[in-house]
């Protein structure tokens, strides 16, 4: 039957198979309710019969059937002019015929990782193919050199031994030692506590197959051990043999690392020296052969996608395992299974000293040393300590703790955190009893009045207004967990006469903060300035502040949690553990004798966890699923029971539930092709997705420009004091959007423009709205590497990501916001106006939260003029309430054809499209039919694209996927209007092949 067939079987009464009934049953005011009442009393009444509590259930009940008659009402309807409907059924009817006679597409994944396409039989009658135009040949996508590109040579190339090299490496480091340079920092390393353990170190790895190094902070474990290996061979007539791969967890240590170690030994970084490093985006590589490669955790879990036994390593280290951050935890579990194929390899783990024994369990039991460090010693002092030395009297002195248990306002949901509160408030008085013996009654009065939930800054300042006024020269280093702490501390601070003068330098420290303020913290201030460092945990151990003397813990940190039950990331306040307070501690003993003042008192301190829990046990669970997959690791959660704390089984089985929404797994949780390209971008799986999309419709370069953005962070910065300007130079850049996505769009462009009129337009381009050059520029070659993925892959013809063949639609507003939709679906909010007798109001809601926020630095966090009812955003987070970030106002039509499964109902008066039967719109039947089949063609296009991808030629109007996507497009584009302008000519009267 053809398609006009059938639309006029539809339009003439007949069955709907596709269509099912769903009429509400609402009873109105009168309908059966909560409290047993029949009709209701007359004038809007309830049954006399009715009491009490009752009488309340029947008014809420009749609310709540009018709120939803009133939305039911408020419906947006799917329209279509008659023209365009017309032309919409010729197209369907020329692609069914079409899609009759078509052969079986051939498929490079049917034989590439083992996936099969699962086809229902069906029985086709013979038919004679048509004649196609036959494309041109396309090679098979290099998917393996996509993440390392250019390096891929060097990190590939095998390592076999030469004599003729491990001579001249021989003759080079004898040479180095007569050099000035080199005998001035080997005077340095001489010094180093790990240096006098060299021989014992070497001696231990060369026997070893597995070995834990542990150390204090300054002991130059992660300089030094590396060195003392490749000399060592080097020394034995071995350098060839030798080739070092050094871990680190941050971008700034690898760099910062492999340039030390390169001045160290005389040499330049890189350049094919002994020394180089790698990160994303950036390197510095050395030779091939007796060298040290420093780079970040996630390239050499990329290099194990084309070498995985690492072949041509001889020595992994792993340095900073006692962070536990989750790629860190994922490379141990694989280079243990390495270890059973690779008997020749060296694997050395670097630790923190408090937990290097769990690290040898885990490699059975393999032998650990330990290196003394060398700090100064540092005083600490205890929250009773500073109370009794300051004097100190809490403000509303009437205030009494809040003992109502913090686990049962949301903030703490693991249960040894709850057991941990229970015994901290038993043990509570008994404690109070031990200080009266030691502490003056003061301070323990202080003490019952703090609020444990609550950092007392006003405390802080005073402790700050101590130091300076009554002791030593030397900077003093505030931890606080966010943003907010540290803005209020900092307008405190400022508030008072004494800090205004020109003898204190106050410096905030923060992601959000600019990026001079990181470079202005390092350095010293004049005899008699005292520099004043407010920062969060990134100065425990990304950044080293020499001339620290005075630490103030805030005794809190934040962080993030996934709660598995209700698919929700939380971020609070948490108590730090005591390996954060020990780092937090050691800044202040670099240079001399310091001092850490800890703001929490003695009990806590006890009952304060060792570690904080490893990151794979709080964060969602997709993107290393996919990477498990695509690195071949076997069965998801098998493998993943073989990590040092594997994550729980709901977690997991949520994350591949997730995967399989998204169709990146199949049934048999088998890679699908757009698994295999999601796995292969280095990005999480819905921002892939919404990179795909953007190279299928031909609107890249802005999509990149997002995909960039919510991977890495916005370019925008907020210097103190500034925050209103700030927020409306950034609601000035949303152009009037209601989208945070495009925001970021439009400032990147703006920079780019600013960057061509030269260096001084670029300066105050970023200076007016507020934007970090360095982000932008990190953007910018984030952009170039996706780019590099997708020509690797067949998607698009050229890496620049502005090539105006990949970016025939990147004008076009609507459609990147179907694309953005395409990408983040289903996290979708709904918007509901409502109307107060002073102003008018927007509640944002979620299928699952109820009412939700969106974020306070969201252009659309003031918004009132939506023009239609539903927002996608990117994350959702609970701290105090439940807040979204990064949203973008979509439409109907980008969610019919990139949301959910599409159903056609009936409630009551009205005929309704719904998506994932939530997001409901009104839509006369024979309409919803038809977007229903458009977004089914839609669909099996984009299939094909992903399981054989080139780019779309949209030239070829006799092509059926131009013609497809172009239809698609003009209803997202064109659906405001009433009346549309004409649809492409190739749509009229042509066959598509």
């Amino acid at each position: 039957m053809s398609y006009e067939h059938r639309r006029a079987w539809s339009r003439g009464g007949g069955p709907r198979a596709s269509q099912s009934s769903s009429s509400s049953s609402s009873s109105g005011g009168g309908g059966r309710g909560g409290g047993g009442g029949g009709g209701g009393g007359g004038r809007g009444r309830p049954p006399p019969h009715l009491k009490g509590r009752e009488i309340g259930l029947w008014y809420a009940r009749r609310q709540g059937e009018r709120s939803k008659e009133a939305e039911r009402q408020q419906r947006a309807v799917v329209h279509m002019d008659e023209r365009r409907e017309e032309q919409i059924v010729q197209l369907l009817n020329t692609v069914q015929n079409k899609n009759e006679k078509e052969q079986e597409a051939m498929s490079w994944w049917s034989d590439e990782e083992g996936y099969t396409k699962e086809v229902p039989t069906k029985t086709k009658p013979v038919v004679e193919k048509p004649v196609v135009e036959k494309a041109p040949e396309r090679r098979r996508p290099a998917l393996e050199k996509t993440f390392l590109g250019q390096d891929s040579e060097y990190l590939l190339q095998e390592n076999m031994p030469d004599s003729d090299l491990d001579e001249q490496f021989k003759e080079e480091l004898r040479k180095k030692k007569s050099d000035p340079r080199y005998i001035e920092m080997q005077r340095f390393r001489e010094k180093l506590p790990s240096y006098s353990m060299r021989k014992e170190l070497v001696n231990l790895i060369n026997n070893s197959r597995v070995t834990v190094i542990s150390g204090e902070t300054g002991c130059g474990k992660t300089t030094q051990v590396t060195q003392f290996i490749l000399d060592d061979y080097i020394e034995r007539g071995k350098g060839s043999s030798c080739r070092i791969v050094c871990t680190q967890p941050r971008r700034i240590s690898a760099i910062s690392v492999a340039e030390r170690v390169a001045t160290e030994r005389a040499e330049s970084c890189g350049n094919g020296r002994s020394t180089g490093y790698q990160i994303r985006l950036e390197s510095r590589l050395p030779r091939r052969q007796g060298s040290i490669l420093y780079c970040t955790t996630g390239i050499i879990l990329q290099w194990l996608q084309s070498d995985k036994q690492l072949s041509s390593v001889s020595h992994v280290i792993l340095d900073e395992v006692h962070e536990r951050n989750l790629q860190s935890d994922v490379l141990m579990a694989i280079i243990k299974d390495l270890l059973n194929v690779r008997l020749d390899l060296k694997v050395i783990l670097m630790s923190a000293t408090l937990n290097a024994e769990k690290f040898s369990d885990y490699f059975d039991s393999c032998p650990m040393i330990h290196i003394p460090g060398f700090t100064y010693p540092v005083k600490e002092y205890l929250l009773e300590d500073v109370i009794e030395k300051l004097r100190y009297i809490p403000e509303n002195i009437d205030r009494r703790p809040h003992w109502t248990k913090r686990f049962m306002r949301g903030h703490i949901s693991r249960p040894e955190k709850e057991e941990k509160e229970e015994i901290y408030h038993e043990q509570w008085p008994d404690y109070l009893k031990q200080l009266r013996t030691r502490y003056s009654e003061t301070t323990i009065d202080a003490l019952e009045m703090m609020d444990d939930d609550k950092i007392d800054l006003d405390l802080i300042a005073a402790l700050i207004r101590y130091i300076a006024l009554e002791e030593e020269e030397g900077a003093i280093l505030v931890f606080l967990p966010g943003w907010d702490n540290i803005s209020t501390l900092h307008d405190l601070l400022i508030s008072q006469v004494m800090f205004k003068s020109d003898r204190f330098v106050i410096i905030p420290l923060h992601s959000l903060m600019p990026t001079v303020n990181q470079t202005q913290v390092f350095k010293r201030t004049p005899p008699g300035v005292r520099k004043i460092v407010i920062a969060t945990n990134i100065a425990e151990t990304s950044i080293t502040i020499d001339d620290v003397v005075y630490v103030i813990d805030g005794g809190k940190i934040k962080e993030t949690h996934f709660d598995t039950q209700n698919n929700i990331s939380t971020m609070a306040a948490e108590w730090v553990s005591k390996a954060n307070a020990k780092q937090r501690k050691g800044r202040a003993g670099r240079v001399q004798p310091g001092h850490c003042y800890h703001l929490y008192n003695g009990l806590r301190a006890n009952l304060l966890d060792d570690y904080q829990l490893p990151e794979i046990l709080r964060t969602p669970l997709e993107e290393l699923c996919l990477q498990i997959k695509i690195l071949k690791l076997g069965g998801i959660a098998n493998f993943l029971t073989k990590l040092m704390d594997p994550p729980s089984h709901d977690a997991v089985l949520l994350a591949i539930k997730h995967l399989k929404e998204l169709n990146a797994l199949d049934r048999q949780e088998q890679l699908t092709p757009l698994g295999v390209h999601l796995a292969r971008l280095p990005v999480e799986p819905h921002i892939g997705k919404m990179i795909l999309f953007g190279a299928l419709f031909c609107c890249l370069d802005p999509v990149l420009t997002i995909a960039a953005g919510l991977s890495f962070k916005d370019p925008f910065v907020i210097p103190l004091g500034k925050e209103k300007v700030a927020d409306a130079r950034r609601k000035e850049l949303s152009r009037n959007s209601k989208s945070d996505h495009l925001t970021v769009v439009n400032a990147f462009e703006g920079w780019e423009e600013a960057q061509r009129r030269g260096f001084r337009c670029e300066k105050d381009y970023c200076w007016e709205y507020f934007l970090s050059s360095n982000t932008l520029q990190m953007l910018r070659n984030m952009k170039g590497q996706f780019a590099e993925h997708l020509l690797a892959a067949g998607f698009v013809n050229s890496r620049n990501p502005r090539d105006p063949k990949s970016n025939i639609n990147s004008e076009n507003e609507k459609l990147l916001k179907a694309v953005i939709c395409a990408g983040l679906y289903p996290k979708v909010a709904k918007i509901r106006t409502n109307f107060s007798k002073k102003r008018k109001m927007v509640k944002v809601f979620t299928k699952t939260d109820g009412t939700v926020n969106i974020h306070p630095k969201s252009v659309n966090v003031e918004e009132t003029e939506f023009h239609y009812n539903w927002l996608v955003y990117h994350l959702k987070m609970r701290t105090s309430s439940i807040y979204l970030y990064d949203c973008t106002e979509v439409s109907p039509y980008c969610l019919l054809f990139f949301g959910g499964d599409i159903s056609i109902q009936k409630d009551k008066d009205q005929d309704t499209i719904a998506v994932d039967e939530w997001i409901v719109f009104q839509s006369p039947a024979r309409i919803a039919q038809l977007v229903k089949d458009l977004k089914k063609e839609l669909d099996d296009l984009l299939q094909e694209k992903i399981e054989n991808p080139q780019p779309v030629d949209w030239n070829n109007t006799k092509s059926r996927d131009t013609a497809v996507l172009t239809a698609i497009i003009d209803l997202i584009t064109t659906q405001e209007n009433e009346t549309a302008r004409n649809i492409a000519p190739c749509f009229q009267n042509e066959q598509y092949n």
